[in-house]
């Protein structure tokens, strides 16, 4: 049934094909067999994991397993509270992941919400209400204004019906339908003889019959194609799966390599071994990890939603700092939606009209000056026709501002006559012929000053005829010409035009009006851009983002609005039906050359998306329709928008702008950046802890010293570290010139030679400290014991990193700078570190737990002292690291010049 080409097809062959009569309807025996064979009309469940196997999933990981590996070998050696504390550390990491992953599958859901729930119907040859889930195909369906279409319909009734199918197609005006047979090759915007499941009828009536429901639904196709549409990792999982899988190998191999070593040279105990070998697992292994980017990442939603832009997944919060390219739907997110007048063509004059949107806002001018209704009859007549000849009303409505109950088009020619400097009166209709596709006119006969006046409002081209502007005349190209000039703008051209008639005339007919008109004018009406849309497409670029439109409107409106927002300056336009001519290597070229692309299908939206991913670039899809939902799951990132977004848009994306605001999107990016920059240096600050930690312990395997630190001591570092100091770092600011810089690559490694080398550095310089410490203080037994020792080697990996964090808040320029106290966190959070290590030295029941020693005041200067002597080498570091980069700056462009 799905592949049937219902539009293409005769009313008596749609009945004949689905056993049904238009008078009658279907039997209450073939609803029941049209049940057993479709089922409801209803969309398939998904199959969703049980809570059980997401929670496993959080230990999906490699380094999670080297560390239940640790665990298992603790317990062979019976070190019982080293195991508990490792399973502790992997479990407290999967319940954080495990309660901010947000990744539920809701679009299905979206979706069903779409569908009404009643539907008036024929059916035993009577008018009947019923469950719109209980419709099948064949049944006959009665629609009305307001109405949700609950199903596919081929119509086979319309009366001035007209459907709002934005959410399907994209297309910002309403559809007006009829039961004309259509061509085979009708694109589904065109398909003007059927009415599609979740849109809905704004104006007029009409009936159909029901030719899919449920999942064979355009709607169904959707939700299918975005069930199977693959969503791919962000930046930051691929670089932390590559990263965890790299240090666990290197980990082992380094920790089996040693254990050889030890076992070959010296005369170690096996069971001490394993325990050296467990240590240093546990030391190299930055545990916190996890856990510390789950919370920067989650503050930065946090941030974000302050902002508007909600983020329904953690690890999009970073990938928006990487975005490339900005795929952007046209209708309702670079423009209002709301259709307005934005020029008059007169016989001799142009008129400019202010103001956008439905909101009675803005001024008529002429020459930059209002325009006085009272002494320009001219536009007193074409106001009055505008406004009298219309169907729409304007309200103004608390929560939702100023609003229409009809057409759009309709309803902005409403606003205009609203704008002018005195009232225009909407004059009493004596008679009228109600706009129709067929003839695209509508007209009414009015009283005025004691005259009868019929006013005719329609296509331009229409009215020229009806004037008797004969083809090639003077004054047919004079109009057609300011016509032209509207639609090369992008408009949509209305005319209007009136003839006086007999005061005895009572009632009108197309005769009445076939010939002797006169033309009063032509509007020009454009679905405007929004203005701090325009800004932020500049931003954009500034920042390196190319921004693309990907819209189902016409291609001269969409490359009118697409140049007047800064998109392109070219005219270079590719429609849906080029793109599907085009393999696939011919659609990634022109998805890198091209930016605006018109009349696309939802497969055409997906088809660009994916190109200019195997492009290299990372996408992001913005969208408000059923129409995008695919596109927006197959990006990097989908943003929907909240208040004209569908559901299924909202929840096929990763984030939701609440204020339908493209700016939004801006900053976003700029939060997206100043995470991944926060990111990167708190692994930064967290690596080099792992590195001292691992220095100490193979190098006192090495030299046949006892082990400097017990697993358990070295997890509570690494987790101590991690959820203070190093939580500080989240709290930093956006860098100067963030903004200005091109994104970083898709393939940007998380770790840069210059990050490798600094913690290499540091890595070093305290696990070198502490061991010269170590041999120093073991070698004087008489004022110094072991117990007394690890516990200053505790001490002294921890203080170094609370001096650290101030090196690591200004990547490479001087930590004492203007901004040196703005971030008020980092200096209460190195307070708590230093009174944790106050408490677990002097509290017995937490000396006792992680078998420290309690220190006499004096022996504090070794950490103190270790610390500073890290900070300052780190700053002269960077001071000469800082000279380098300039030489070489400043030789380049010499050398370029």
């Amino acid at each position: 049934m799905a592949q049937k080409r219902w539009f293409n097809m005769q009313t008596e062959q749609v009945e004949s094909e689905l056993g049904t009569d238009i008078k009658h309807g279907l039997s209450k025996v073939q609803v029941e067999q049209g049940r057993q064979k479709w089922g409801k009309n209803e969309l398939p469940e998904p199959e969703k994991d049980p809570k059980w196997l997401k929670f496993l999933r959080q230990f999906n990981d490699t380094l999670i397993y080297v560390l239940l590996a640790a665990a298992v070998l603790t317990i062979v050696l019976e070190h019982y509270a080293d195991t508990v504390v490792i399973l502790m550390v992997v479990l407290i990491n999967a319940v954080i992941g495990y309660f901010q992953e947000n990744k539920a599958e809701k679009a299905l859901e979206g979706i069903k919400k779409m569908l009404s729930l009643e539907s008036t119907v024929i059916r035993d040859g009577e008018r009947k209400e019923v469950a719109s889930s209980d419709l099948v195909p064949g049944d006959i369906v009665l629609l009305s204004p307001g109405d949700k279409i609950p199903a596919d319909l081929r119509l086979t009734a319309a009366s001035r019906l007209t459907i709002e199918e934005s959410p399907l197609t994209g297309e910002s005006t309403s559809v007006e339908k009829n039961t004309d047979i259509l061509p085979e090759d009708t694109v589904l915007g065109d398909r003007l003889n059927m009415a599609f499941s979740g849109t809905a009828v704004v104006s007029g009536s009409g009936q159909g019959i029901v030719a899919a429901t449920g999942a064979n639904t355009e709607i169904g196709k959707i939700n299918q194609s975005i069930a199977e549409v693959e969503e791919l990792k962000t930046p930051l999982l691929k670089q932390t799966a590559h990263f965890g899988k790299m240090i666990s190998i290197a980990i082992v191999s380094v920790a089996a390599l040693l254990f050889v070593f030890a076992a070959v040279f010296y005369d170690y105990p096996i069971g001490e071994l394993l325990l050296y070998v467990i240590s240093l697992i546990v030391a190299a292994i930055p545990e916190g990890l996890p856990a510390i980017l789950s919370i920067i990442l989650s503050l930065g939603m946090q941030v974000m939603a302050r902002n508007n832009a909600i983020m329904r997944n953690l690890p999009s919060v970073e990938t928006l700092g990487a975005v490339t390219v900005i795929c952007s739907d046209k209708t309702g997110t670079l423009t209002k939606n709301e259709m307005t007048v934005q020029s008059i063509e007169l016989l001799d004059r142009h008129l400019n009209v202010t103001g956008t949107g439905y909101a009675p806002e803005g001024k008529i001018l002429e020459n930059n000056q209002e325009i006085d209704i009272a002494e320009d009859k001219e536009l007193q007549l074409f106001l009055s026709n505008v406004l009298t000849v219309n169907d729409t009303y304007l309200r103004k409505d608390d929560d939702e501002g100023w609003t229409i109950s009809g057409e759009p088009t309709e309803g902005c020619l409403v606003t205009l006559a609203e704008k002018a400097n005195q009232e225009i009166d909407r004059l009493p209709l004596l008679s009228k012929i109600p706009f129709d596709s067929s003839y695209k006119y509508m007209a009414g006969l009015v009283e005025k000053d004691g005259e009868k006046i019929i006013y005719v409002k329609g296509a331009p081209d229409r009215l020229f005829d009806m004037a008797g502007l004969a083809e090639g005349s003077e004054e047919r190209r004079l109009w057609e010409d300011k016509m032209l000039a509207r639609s090369s703008n992008g408009e949509r051209v209305i005319g209007a035009a009136y003839k006086y008639v007999d005061n005895n005339k009572t009632q009108i007919d197309h005769e009445d009006i076939c010939e002797e008109l006169n033309i009063i004018g032509l509007a020009g009406i454009l679905d405007p851009p929004r203005e701090e849309a325009m800004e932020a497409v500049k931003v954009c670029k500034k920042a390196g983002i190319q921004v693309k439109m990907i819209t189902g409107d016409h291609k001269a409106t969409a490359l009118a609005i697409a140049k007047q927002m800064g998109i392109t300056e070219q005219d270079n336009v590719l429609e849906g039906r080029d793109l599907d001519q085009m393999s696939g290597e011919e659609i990634q070229t022109a998805a890198q050359k091209v930016d605006v692309f018109a009349r696309t299908s939802p497969e055409n939206k997906l088809q660009l998306v994916t190109a200019m991913q195997e492009n290299g670039e990372i996408t992001a899809m913005t969208g408000d329709g059923v129409n995008d939902a695919p596109a927006l799951k197959r990006a990097d990132i989908g943003v929907s928008m909240g208040i004209k977004g569908t559901e299924v848009s909202k929840e096929a994306s990763e984030m939701v702008l609440v204020d339908d605001n493209f700016n939004t999107i801006v900053n976003a990016v700029k939060e997206g950046r100043r995470v991944y920059d926060n990111l990167k240096k708190t692994i930064l600050f967290i690596l080099p802890t792992n590195g001292a930690e691992a220095f100490l312990i193979v190098s006192a395997l090495i030299v046949g010293m006892n082990m400097p630190l017990s697993p358990i001591q070295v997890l509570y570092v690494n987790m101590v570290t991690a959820v203070t100091v190093s939580f500080a770092l989240a709290f930093e600011k956006l860098e100067p010139g963030a903004m200005e810089r091109p994104p970083r690559p898709a393939n940007a490694k998380l770790l840069s030679p210059y990050y490798i080398f600094r913690i290499i550095l540091v890595s070093l310089l305290v696990g070198g400290a502490i061991m010269t410490m170590n041999v120093t203080l073991l070698g004087d037994p008489e004022h110094y014991t072991p117990e007394q020792v690890t516990t200053i080697t505790l001490h002294s990996i921890v203080i170094a990193q609370v001096f650290h964090v101030f090196n690591v808040r200004n990547e490479r320029h001087f930590a004492f700078n203007k901004d040196f106290f703005s971030n008020k966190i980092a200096f209460m959070l190195a307070g708590i570190l230093i009174l944790l290590q106050l408490m677990v030295t002097y509290i017995p029941f937490l000396r006792n737990v992680f078998d420290l020693y309690p220190i006499e005041a004096q022996y504090w200067v070794y950490p103190f002292a270790i610390g500073l002597m890290t900070f300052i080498i780190i700053e002269i570091e960077k001071y000469i690291t800082r000279k380098i980069s300039a030489a070489k700056v400043l030789k380049k462009e010499n050398g370029e010049a």
